[in-house]
């Protein structure tokens, strides 16, 4: 848990708001929402005869994912010693901190560090896709989960702003969820940063479902997710499986390389009012990407990209990206960008962030005019997700 420094700037701001914070959802959570047709291969977490926790995939257990690895999704701020100690003596619910897993407690969190609201994304929702191959039972678990995050941000008076997942892989089917989940109360969707079919995000197969954004006037995210080792863009090297560091660095490679993929089928065009957000992959790089895809544009190369002006158009018009407070540089590009395209966000409570999120954020708003400020701790993402 973060805490603001004393005398904080950020005291005197009524509208920060988090733009992609996490929960830990309960272990039976498919189990009670899922389809009950699909009952049977819920996602769930089980016990093996040695009384170990594992992930239960589709009927079997998870290929990529020890459930030990999972006491790690609540471990933001504790040292390397306190993370391995947790895994060898705690169980997944056992080691949620507060705040993770009882919207009451996240509430008075919020208010506990001067918060107006947090975006939520999903946990153990974001492994399961890499290994599920039918669209059908991957719908089943998204429309799970989209019923249960909005039953979780029910009472919170709108502190607590349920998204939700969708899954590419029949456009029709995605494009039914997407609006059944917005009828129900979610303020927008995210998908992960690959396709169970390999196509790209913007195939047009997948129209449907950006026509429902558009006539929703809801964003859709691309947020990183646990990928398989065919899908990794940064699998590269053969020898660094057991490379963390290095896997969690370029974890942000998908995500971008599904943004750009945006622009290459022209989706923002074809779809002029489709709000794109980019979550969790940095946003100081976003600078020099647009003038990287600019610049191409203008060259010959352009002519296979199906749109009428330069991509930084579109990007003003229609895109938003989150970045993380302690990206140090991230102030300099703000007002060259647009100081209405940024978000923060704490990643709260996973431990691949650290948990002075509140320091760093003041230290990044800082330097900003008092609009550029404003946008970057709410008002941007109040606007776009209506909240």
């Amino acid at each position: 848990m973060s805490t603001a420094p004393n005398g904080s700037l950020l005291a005197s701001y009524d509208n920060i708001i988090d733009a992609d914070g996490h929960i830990l959802e309960p272990p039976d959570l498919w189990e009670k929402y899922i389809d009950p047709q699909f009952r049977d291969r819920a996602l769930r977490i089980r016990l093996n005869e040695e009384g170990i926790e594992y992930l239960e995939i589709d009927g079997r257990p998870s290929r990529f994912f020890n459930i030990k690895a999972f006491t790690l999704l609540g471990g933001m701020g504790r040292s390397q010693e306190e993370l391995v100690a947790t895994m060898k003596t705690k169980r997944y619910v056992e080691a949620a901190p507060f705040g993770s897993m009882d919207p009451k407690e996240r509430v008075q969190l919020l208010d506990r560090e001067g918060m107006r609201a947090a975006i939520l994304y999903p946990s153990l929702g974001l492994t399961w896709e890499c290994e599920v191959e039918d669209p059908e039972l991957a719908m089943a678990y998204c429309r799970a989960y989209n019923r249960w995050i909005v039953d979780f941000c029910a009472d919170s008076g709108g502190r607590l702003v349920p998204i939700a997942h969708i899954s590419l892989g029949d456009g029709q089917e995605a494009a039914a969820e997407l609006e059944r989940a917005v009828r129900a109360g979610c303020k927008g969707a995210f998908v992960a940063p690959f396709t169970i079919t390999m196509k790209a995000h913007a195939h047009p197969d997948y129209d449907p479902f950006w026509a429902k954004a558009q006539e929703l006037g809801v964003p859709v995210g691309i947020h990183p997710m646990a990928e398989h080792p065919s899908k990794r863009v940064y699998q590269r090297f053969k020898d660094m499986k057991w490379a963390d560091w290095y896997h969690n660095v370029l974890g942000g490679q998908g995500p971008q390389q599904a943004f750009f993929v945006l622009f290459q089928y022209g989706l923002f065009d074809r779809f002029p009012q489709v709000k794109v957000v980019l979550l969790e992959s940095g946003a100081g790089w976003i600078g020099a990407a647009l003038d990287r895809m600019d610049t191409t544009y203008e060259t010959a190369l352009g002519k296979s990209v199906p749109l009428k002006e330069k991509p930084s158009y579109y990007f003003k018009r229609q895109c938003w990206i989150s970045g993380d407070p302690d990206e140090t540089a991230l102030s300099l590009i703000v007002e060259h960008v647009g100081n209405d395209r940024f978000f923060w966000a704490t990643d709260f409570p996973h431990f691949d962030h650290p948990g002075n999120y509140l320091e760093a954020l003041e230290n990044l708003v800082r330097p900003l005019s008092e609009t550029a400020r404003r946008n970057l701790l709410g008002d941007s993402a109040a606007r776009v997700y209506g909240i």
